[in-house]
Formats: C-alpha cells, sequence, structure tokens
C-alpha cells in the first residue's frame, strides 16, 4: 500500500515537472524566434532612364581651321589650330527598355576659340599670308543608343551622332612688310557638319545626373576671298583669289542634368514598393524570414498497462 502511494506521489511529481519544461521551452523558442525574424528591408528603386531632362555643360578641346592654296602646294602652313573653350546647355528626351536606352537631344554652346598661322605659302617667291580663325558658336541635334548598367542601373553608357552647326569667323591678311599696301579679307559664316560622340552618364539622385563626353565634329567651308598678293622675282601682284575652308574639333564636356519629373530637392531615392519601377518581364524578389519552434510533450501510463499508440 505504501509503495502504490509512493508511486503515484512520484508520478504526480514527473508530470508537473515535464509539463513546465514543455511551457518554458515553447515561450523561450517563441521569444527567440521573434529576435532572429529580420525585418523585411526594401530594396532601393530602379533608376529608370525613360523621360525628359535639361542641363548645362562646359568643356573644351581644338579645333583645326584648314585653307585650300590657290597658288599650288604650300611648303609650309595652311592649318590653324584653335584651342577651344565652350559653355551651353542641353535637353533631350530617353526611353529606355530591358536596360537598351534610347535618346534624342539638342546640344548648343558658345566658344571662345581662336588661332593663326602663316598660309599661303605656296613658295619662296609668293608672299605668304596670316590666317586667323576660330568658332564662337557650336549646335548638335543627335540620336543617343546606350546601356544602362551597375548598381541598379544607375550609370549609363551611349553613342551619339548627327548633324552639327558652326559659326566660324576670321581673316586672312598678307604679308606685304611694306613693300605694297596690306589688305585682308574678313569672313564670318555658318555650316552644317556632323558630329559622332560617345559618353557616360551617372545618376547621382532621383532627380540629377552627370555625365562626361567626348565629340568628334567636322565641317566643310565656303570658298573665301583672299587678298592680293605679291610674287618676287619677278615682281608682280597677284590679284584676288579664293581659299576653300574646312574644320574639325574634338571637345571634351562634363554637364550636369535635370529631369522631369522628379523632386529637385531629393537627395536619395527613398524605399518603394518592391521594384516599384523595375523593368517589364523582371519577378519581384521573395523576402525570405527566419521561423522556427519546438514542441514538447509527456504521455503518463498506469503500472501494469501499455499505452496505446495512433
Amino acid at each position: 500500500m505504501k509503495r502504490d502511494n509512493a508511486e503515484k506521489c512520484w508520478m504526480r511529481s514527473g508530470v508537473l515537472f515535464l509539463g513546465a519544461t514543455t511551457i518554458a521551452l515553447v515561450a523561450t523558442g517563441a521569444a527567440n524566434a521573434a529576435d532572429l525574424e529580420p525585418e523585411a528591408k526594401l530594396p532601393p528603386t530602379v533608376w529608370n532612364w525613360s523621360g525628359g531632362y535639361i542641363g548645362g555643360h562646359v568643356g573644351g578641346g581644338y579645333g583645326r581651321t584648314s585653307f585650300s592654296n590657290p597658288y599650288g602646294v604650300s611648303v609650309y602652313g595652311d592649318v590653324v589650330d584653335t584651342p577651344v573653350f565652350l559653355a551651353g546647355g542641353q535637353i533631350g528626351h530617353n526611353w529606355e527598355k530591358n536596360g537598351g536606352v534610347f535618346g534624342v537631344e539638342l546640344d548648343a554652346s558658345g566658344a571662345v576659340s581662336e588661332g593663326t598661322n602663316i598660309c599661303l605659302a605656296a613658295s619662296g617667291f609668293i608672299v605668304s599670308a596670316n590666317c586667323k580663325a576660330g568658332p564662337n558658336l557650336l549646335a548638335t541635334g543627335t540620336g543617343r543608343v546606350g546601356y544602362a548598367f551597375g548598381t541598379l542601373s544607375h550609370t549609363l553608357a551611349y553613342l551619339k551622332g548627327g548633324v552639327a552647326w558652326q559659326t566660324n569667323r576670321g581673316d586672312v591678311v598678307n604679308n606685304f612688310e611694306g613693300r605694297a599696301p596690306q589688305e585682308n579679307t574678313h569672313f564670318d559664316y555658318g555650316r552644317v557638319g556632323g558630329i559622332i560622340g560617345l559618353g557616360v552618364e551617372q545618376a547621382l539622385a532621383p532627380a540629377w545626373s552627370v555625365k562626361v563626353e567626348y565629340d568628334y565634329l567636322h565641317f566643310g567651308g565656303p570658298s573665301v576671298a583672299t587678298p592680293p598678293t605679291l610674287q618676287d622675282p619677278p615682281f608682280a601682284i597677284l590679284p584676288t583669289n579664293t581659299t576653300s575652308l574646312s574644320s574639325n574639333y574634338h571637345l571634351g564636356k562634363i554637364g550636369l542634368n535635370y529631369h522631369f519629373g522628379a523632386d529637385p530637392w531629393a537627395a536619395q531615392w527613398p524605399d518603394a514598393p518592391l521594384y516599384a519601377n523595375a523593368r517589364a518581364g523582371v519577378p519581384p524578389p521573395i523576402v525570405h524570414t527566419a521561423r522556427w519552434s519546438f514542441k514538447g510533450g509527456s504521455r503518463l501510463a498506469q503500472p501494469g498497462t501499455i499505452p496505446m499508440g495512433r
């Protein structure tokens, strides 16, 4: 009888101990699961280059204006090198699809440039002249094609090409050096040409991007009158003639663009619904969180009986 009572007391104590252990483990597991579950942070907005923009630029480079010689093949000169400093603005529009970017752009720059060199020196018997030239306006209308890459497509590499316009002005002054009156002819003309270029543009903020660009421009030119010159010996005055001009420029620019439709004062991209601006066809990522649980329990059987499993 005493033995039965002792067994009953032992079994009751075991039940209470196992129950308390189970409750404690379940509570601890729930607390740890809450601690291990990370916040589901949303990724930054994917940059999309589609849309209009406007901006400004500064730059520089060098150009070369060539003069044909009406008196024969030149022994020296006929090429005027012109350093170029420019500043201006651009406006354009882009369309992006699956990372490919297509666009159009208009660009205009005021230029400060002038160079001079000896020209029309066909031989030592013909008095040469001094030729001056330099552009004061350069404008372009181009198409652009590029590819967006890098972190969230914030970088755009592109090629461009199209038509260009320049106004070029200068003088042709003969070098009579006191043997006859010095004369000069002045030219100031506009001309259509072509442009090719390449560049990289980097998004800085939702409304702003900076670009670095190289451009090559080429222009033909009109026929410009040359002043009378001397041939000695025999001493003779060569009458007014004409020279044909052509010019090309190698230019580097750095520019800043404002993109329409974005807050110009926003310093960084805000968090947005998952991939709200992602490109079509790219599924949003799945946010995973860590979860775990612990189950415990006990079963009590009376002495002499066998518990039946289910």
